[in-house]
């Protein structure tokens, strides 16, 4: 069965003044993934998500959340979306159950049923006990928690998440894994933006990268690394080599480690043929180690500028 296109980005271009922002950018999310939505600092990620949830407007393109245009059809598109900003937006002089009390009545819901999903997002969060306590009293860890609950009052149908583990310690890191994972198996489309790669590599099913405006890649994340694959062959030697033998030269390997390894590519059915040829030189193995590719290896290929630098920051 085809799933529904939950975003829909065409030909999208923005400008802040004279300075283009995004250039002609086209992907699409579809119901029930996990997006992650990668680039270094400064690519277009928030711009694209301000777009998204009518916090910008643009110049040309088209976008569209479950087929309702975020412009012309901007109530019932933002409706579906929950945000998870980077920063904590929260008005300085509620507290933590009036901000989210408050949220749900932004979206039309009434104050006794705001009031019931209030109490279950503080018990599910562990905020029930601080919310009579505004916001500027809350630790980081529990403003965070805060943010998602807020996003999720309305119960929307995507789940947009913006760095919504930045300084947080492991343990909550891997919690609040656990629970995107969990509203991602109930059928809430999540995209999410991160720095820290590993982070896309274990949650997400879909990763789009996108560099200076532009989008340098979207596809499935085993098949974007597989598509991108460049595994590198260690092989470790009984002793140091001066030089690559003249008999090893046409395998494209390289001397590291000062000589006790043997470095190459990973191609089909060419290492059984160098070791042959290295046994075959006189030369004893003493282990082979296989480095995969990962998704951070592929990030920082995709983002690389014209100087041949790789950015994460």
């Amino acid at each position: 069965m085809d799933r529904e296109i939950a975003i829909d980005i065409k030909s999208l271009t923005k400008f802040y003044g004279g300075f283009r922002a995004l250039e002609d950018i086209t992907f699409k999310v579809y119901e029930g993934d996990f997006f992650g939505f990668l680039g270094p600092n400064g690519a277009g990620k928030t711009t694209t998500i301000n777009v998204l949830t009518g916090l910008a407007n643009y110049q040309s393109g088209s976008v569209r959340v479950f087929g309702h245009d975020v412009t012309g059809d901007y109530r019932k598109a933002r409706a579906l979306i929950g945000l998870v900003p980077q920063e904590f937006n929260f008005d300085p002089f509620l507290t933590a159950e009036q901000i989210l009390i408050y949220e749900a009545g932004y979206f039309g819901v009434r104050k006794r049923e705001a009031r019931r999903r209030a109490d279950e997002w503080l018990n599910e969060f562990g905020l029930s006990s601080y919310r009579r306590l505004d916001f500027r009293k809350l630790s980081g860890g529990f403003k965070r928690r805060l943010l998602i609950a807020r996003a999720l009052m309305h119960r929307p149908k995507i789940l947009i998440l913006d760095e919504p583990t930045a300084g947080l310690d492991l343990e909550l890191r891997y919690k609040l894994w656990d629970f995107f994972k969990e509203m991602n198996r109930n059928g809430v489309t999540l995209l999410l933006t991160t720095h820290y790669i590993e982070e896309a590599e274990k949650l997400c099913n879909c990763i789009g990268v996108i560099h200076e405006g532009r989008m340098r890649a979207v596809d499935e994340k085993d098949r974007l690394i597989e598509r991108m694959s460049e595994n590198v062959v260690d092989i470790q030697l009984n002793r140091q080599l001066a030089e690559v033998p003249q008999e090893l030269t046409d395998y494209g390997v390289e001397l590291v480690d000062g000589g006790s390894t043997i470095r190459m590519r990973e191609r089909e059915q060419v290492l059984s043929k160098l070791l042959k040829t290295i046994h075959a030189h006189g030369i004893e193995v003493l282990g082979v180690n296989v480095k995969k590719t990962t998704l951070e290896d592929v990030f920082f290929r995709l983002t690389k500028n014209d100087r041949g630098q790789s950015h994460r920051f």
